[in-house]
Protein backbone atom coordinates (compact mmCIF):
# COMPACT_ATOMS: atom_id res chain seq x y z
CA UNK A 1 0.00 0.00 0.00
CA UNK A 2 1.39 3.22 -0.89
CA UNK A 3 2.30 5.78 1.87
CA UNK A 4 -0.14 8.34 0.71
CA UNK A 5 -3.29 6.06 1.07
CA UNK A 6 -2.17 4.72 4.46
CA UNK A 7 -1.71 8.44 5.50
CA UNK A 8 -5.14 9.36 3.93
CA UNK A 9 -6.95 7.20 5.95
CA UNK A 10 -5.04 7.72 8.86
CA UNK A 11 -6.15 11.49 8.57
CA UNK A 12 -9.13 10.75 8.14
CA UNK A 13 -9.98 8.36 10.57
CA UNK A 14 -8.39 10.73 13.19
CA UNK A 15 -10.55 13.72 12.18
CA UNK A 16 -13.93 11.49 12.37
CA UNK A 17 -12.62 9.73 15.57
CA UNK A 18 -12.39 13.61 17.02
CA UNK A 19 -14.89 15.82 15.37
CA UNK A 20 -18.12 13.22 15.21
CA UNK A 21 -20.01 11.73 18.42
CA UNK A 22 -20.62 8.18 18.30
CA UNK A 23 -24.17 6.60 18.45
CA UNK A 24 -24.57 5.08 21.94
CA UNK A 25 -25.81 1.74 21.50
CA UNK A 26 -26.68 -0.98 24.02
CA UNK A 27 -24.83 -4.19 24.09
CA UNK A 28 -21.76 -5.22 22.38
CA UNK A 29 -19.91 -2.47 20.15
CA UNK A 30 -19.62 -3.01 16.76
CA UNK A 31 -16.63 -4.48 15.51
CA UNK A 32 -16.33 -1.69 12.90
CA UNK A 33 -16.50 2.02 15.16
CA UNK A 34 -18.64 4.94 14.02
CA UNK A 35 -15.29 6.61 13.16
CA UNK A 36 -13.94 3.91 11.11
CA UNK A 37 -17.33 3.71 9.14
CA UNK A 38 -16.72 7.80 8.76
CA UNK A 39 -12.99 7.05 7.60
CA UNK A 40 -14.48 4.07 4.87
CA UNK A 41 -17.13 6.30 3.83
CA UNK A 42 -15.71 9.52 3.14
CA UNK A 43 -12.30 7.59 1.53
CA UNK A 44 -14.56 6.03 -1.14
CA UNK A 45 -16.10 9.38 -1.90
CA UNK A 46 -12.44 10.63 -1.95
CA UNK A 47 -11.04 8.09 -4.18
CA UNK A 48 -13.80 7.61 -6.44
CA UNK A 49 -15.49 4.51 -6.33
CA UNK A 50 -19.17 5.01 -7.37
CA UNK A 51 -19.93 1.45 -6.24
CA UNK A 52 -20.14 0.07 -3.06
CA UNK A 53 -19.39 -3.49 -4.21
CA UNK A 54 -15.82 -2.01 -5.75
CA UNK A 55 -15.48 -0.39 -2.73
CA UNK A 56 -15.48 -3.01 -0.71
CA UNK A 57 -13.53 -5.40 -2.64
CA UNK A 58 -10.72 -2.51 -2.78
CA UNK A 59 -10.96 -2.05 1.03
CA UNK A 60 -10.57 -6.13 1.81
CA UNK A 61 -7.68 -6.36 -1.01
CA UNK A 62 -5.64 -3.23 -0.35
CA UNK A 63 -6.66 -1.37 3.37
CA UNK A 64 -6.89 -4.47 6.16
CA UNK A 65 -4.09 -3.70 7.52
CA UNK A 66 -5.70 -0.38 8.89
CA UNK A 67 -8.91 -2.02 10.03
CA UNK A 68 -9.64 -4.23 12.43
CA UNK A 69 -12.74 -5.80 11.33
CA UNK A 70 -13.75 -4.78 7.75
CA UNK A 71 -17.67 -5.64 6.71
CA UNK A 72 -18.92 -7.23 3.93
CA UNK A 73 -20.70 -5.24 1.46
CA UNK A 74 -24.61 -5.72 3.08
CA UNK A 75 -22.89 -4.75 6.34
CA UNK A 76 -21.44 -1.51 5.04
CA UNK A 77 -24.72 -0.65 3.48
CA UNK A 78 -26.39 -1.44 6.50
CA UNK A 79 -24.17 0.78 8.79
CA UNK A 80 -24.17 3.80 6.35
CA UNK A 81 -28.09 3.67 5.76
CA UNK A 82 -28.53 4.20 10.07
CA UNK A 83 -25.64 6.71 9.60
CA UNK A 84 -26.98 9.74 8.28
CA UNK A 85 -26.95 11.88 11.56
CA UNK A 86 -22.84 11.09 11.75
CA UNK A 87 -22.49 11.56 7.72
CA UNK A 88 -24.34 14.83 8.07
CA UNK A 89 -21.72 15.38 11.17
CA UNK A 90 -18.38 14.80 8.94
CA UNK A 91 -19.67 16.61 6.14
CA UNK A 92 -20.33 19.69 8.09
CA UNK A 93 -16.52 19.27 9.99
CA UNK A 94 -15.24 19.23 7.28
CA UNK A 95 -16.55 22.16 5.19
CA UNK A 96 -15.02 24.00 8.25
CA UNK A 97 -12.13 23.08 7.37
CA UNK A 98 -11.90 25.12 3.98
CA UNK A 99 -10.59 28.41 3.33
CA UNK A 100 -14.13 29.90 2.47
CA UNK A 101 -16.00 28.43 4.90
CA UNK A 102 -16.74 32.04 6.48
CA UNK A 103 -16.87 33.42 2.53
CA UNK A 104 -20.32 35.19 1.60
CA UNK A 105 -19.96 32.94 -1.63
CA UNK A 106 -22.24 30.08 -1.89
CA UNK A 107 -22.74 28.26 -4.66
CA UNK A 108 -26.19 25.94 -6.01
CA UNK A 109 -27.30 23.43 -8.09
CA UNK A 110 -30.15 21.06 -8.39
CA UNK A 111 -30.48 17.41 -10.02
CA UNK A 112 -33.38 15.23 -10.25
CA UNK A 113 -33.60 12.79 -7.72
CA UNK A 114 -36.00 9.81 -9.80
CA UNK A 115 -37.43 7.45 -6.95
CA UNK A 116 -39.66 5.24 -9.03
CA UNK A 117 -40.31 4.59 -12.94
CA UNK A 118 -43.46 2.89 -13.11
CA UNK A 119 -46.81 3.78 -12.62
CA UNK A 120 -47.65 0.94 -10.10
CA UNK A 121 -44.99 1.64 -8.30
CA UNK A 122 -45.77 5.39 -8.11
CA UNK A 123 -49.29 4.07 -6.23
CA UNK A 124 -47.11 1.85 -3.97
CA UNK A 125 -44.77 4.17 -2.57
CA UNK A 126 -44.65 5.30 0.14
CA UNK A 127 -43.17 8.55 -0.61
CA UNK A 128 -46.85 9.48 -2.27
CA UNK A 129 -48.27 12.92 -0.89
CA UNK A 130 -43.97 13.70 -0.21
CA UNK A 131 -42.80 13.40 -3.98
CA UNK A 132 -44.50 14.31 -7.19
CA UNK A 133 -43.61 14.49 -10.87
CA UNK A 134 -41.09 16.83 -12.24
CA UNK A 135 -38.77 17.50 -15.77
CA UNK A 136 -35.44 16.96 -16.19
CA UNK A 137 -34.47 19.65 -18.98
CA UNK A 138 -30.65 18.33 -19.15
CA UNK A 139 -32.51 14.62 -20.31
CA UNK A 140 -35.63 16.38 -21.59
CA UNK A 141 -37.62 13.70 -19.81
CA UNK A 142 -40.33 13.23 -17.12
CA UNK A 143 -39.24 12.08 -13.45
CA UNK A 144 -41.22 11.23 -10.50
CA UNK A 145 -39.76 11.53 -6.94
CA UNK A 146 -37.80 14.74 -5.74
CA UNK A 147 -35.33 17.21 -6.54
CA UNK A 148 -31.78 17.47 -4.94
CA UNK A 149 -30.59 21.02 -3.71
CA UNK A 150 -26.84 21.64 -2.68
CA UNK A 151 -25.23 24.47 -1.18
CA UNK A 152 -21.29 24.38 -1.30
CA UNK A 153 -18.65 26.79 -0.90
CA UNK A 154 -16.79 28.15 -3.91
CA UNK A 155 -14.64 24.66 -3.98
CA UNK A 156 -17.36 22.52 -4.11
CA UNK A 157 -17.42 21.38 -0.59
CA UNK A 158 -20.88 20.59 0.47
CA UNK A 159 -22.67 23.11 3.32
CA UNK A 160 -26.03 22.00 3.06
CA UNK A 161 -28.98 20.57 1.35
CA UNK A 162 -32.78 19.43 1.00
CA UNK A 163 -35.43 17.46 -0.89
CA UNK A 164 -37.84 19.35 -2.71
CA UNK A 165 -41.27 18.59 -4.37
CA UNK A 166 -39.85 18.98 -8.27
CA UNK A 167 -42.52 21.33 -8.62
CA UNK A 168 -41.36 23.82 -6.45
CA UNK A 169 -39.30 26.47 -8.53
CA UNK A 170 -35.66 26.68 -7.61
CA UNK A 171 -35.77 30.17 -6.63
CA UNK A 172 -38.63 29.11 -3.85
CA UNK A 173 -36.36 25.98 -2.42
CA UNK A 174 -33.11 28.07 -1.90
CA UNK A 175 -35.21 31.11 -0.47
CA UNK A 176 -37.04 28.82 2.04
CA UNK A 177 -33.30 26.99 2.71
CA UNK A 178 -31.99 30.23 3.64
CA UNK A 179 -34.49 31.95 4.99
CA UNK A 180 -34.27 29.62 7.97
CA UNK A 181 -30.78 30.48 9.16
CA UNK A 182 -28.79 33.40 7.51
CA UNK A 183 -25.56 31.56 8.78
CA UNK A 184 -26.41 29.49 5.83
CA UNK A 185 -24.45 32.60 4.07
CA UNK A 186 -22.03 33.07 5.59
CA UNK A 187 -20.72 29.94 7.70
CA UNK A 188 -22.70 26.93 6.11
CA UNK A 189 -24.19 25.23 9.05
CA UNK A 190 -26.78 21.80 9.33
CA UNK A 191 -28.85 20.14 7.01
CA UNK A 192 -32.75 20.63 5.92
CA UNK A 193 -35.34 19.00 4.31
CA UNK A 194 -38.68 20.57 2.68
CA UNK A 195 -41.91 18.84 4.09
CA UNK A 196 -44.41 18.87 0.75
CA UNK A 197 -47.32 17.40 3.38
CA UNK A 198 -50.22 19.50 2.93
CA UNK A 199 -50.40 22.57 5.62
CA UNK A 200 -46.78 22.33 5.83
CA UNK A 201 -44.61 24.90 3.91
CA UNK A 202 -40.91 25.92 4.27
CA UNK A 203 -37.85 23.70 5.52
CA UNK A 204 -37.56 21.82 8.14
CA UNK A 205 -34.30 21.18 10.11
CA UNK A 206 -32.70 17.74 10.77
CA UNK A 207 -29.99 18.36 13.57
CA UNK A 208 -27.31 15.75 13.72
CA UNK A 209 -27.17 14.26 17.28
CA UNK A 210 -25.48 16.59 19.65
CA UNK A 211 -26.12 19.89 17.85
Amino acid sequence: MTPGLDALLAALYVFSDDHVAPVRRIGDPPKLTDAELLCLAVAQVLLGFHSTRHWIRFAHARLPHLFRSLPQQSGYTKRLNAAGPLISQVIEALARQVPTWHDDLRLIDSTPLPCAASRETVKRSALAGHAGYGYCRSHSRFFWGFRLYLVTTAEGMPVTWCLAHPKLGEREAMTALLERDHRLVRAGYGSWSLPQRSGTTGPQKRRSNGH
